[in-house]
């Protein structure tokens, strides 16, 4: 489907309301097309409607009209600088950037990542940029974590069980 008639959609999904179908529709189109800013921008309003500033900030990180509230969250949301360069969904250089405040954007979270991990990264390389201290961030298991899988792997025995003596009793 072309850009503009997806686009067309969009604006007639929030005049519906249906908002998350248009918030869906944006991000498919800002994972197309990610240096598309007028994208990023749209998607970042649609963010402001569900009242999501980490999100919103997410995608108006490459602007420099950006809210300053909304940037504060994005950085405290994805707190390293590895979460933060995946979660800009850049591809190709800086330099394909529209303006140069998002390639300068670009060049210090990418930089900012390089430092932490110790290696050069690359944005056309995911795996470059993970594998970090970042990929430690992993909250730990909580005690309902550990009840919902003691309750599945109980689940699952009891089918077997039963499996196992239906099994049996036709040989009986």
């Amino acid at each position: 489907m072309p850009l503009s008639e997806t686009l067309a959609r969009v604006d007639a999904d929030l005049a519906a309301g249906r908002v998350p179908l248009a918030r869906q529709r944006l991000r498919g189109l800002v994972s197309s097309f990610p240096q598309d800013l007028a994208l990023r921008r749209r998607l970042a309003g649609v963010y402001r409607l569900y009242g999501d500033a980490a999100e919103a900030g997410r995608w108006m990180y490459l602007e420099e009209d950006r809210e300053a509230d909304e940037t504060a969250a994005f950085e405290a949301r994805y707190g390293s600088p590895g979460r933060r360069m995946r979660a800009v969904a850049w591809r190709g250089p800086e330099a394909t950037a529209a303006t140069s405040f998002a390639q300068g954007q670009l060049a210090a979270v990418r930089s900012a990542c390089a430092e932490s991990l110790g290696r050069p990264v690359d944005w056309d390389d995911p795996a470059s940029h993970r594998d970090g201290p970042d990929e430690e961030e992993r909250e730990p298991w909580t005690a309902g974590d550990v009840l919902a899988g003691v309750g599945c792997l109980v689940g699952v025995l009891a089918v077997l069980a039963v499996w196992v003596t239906g099994f049996v009793a036709l040989f009986d």
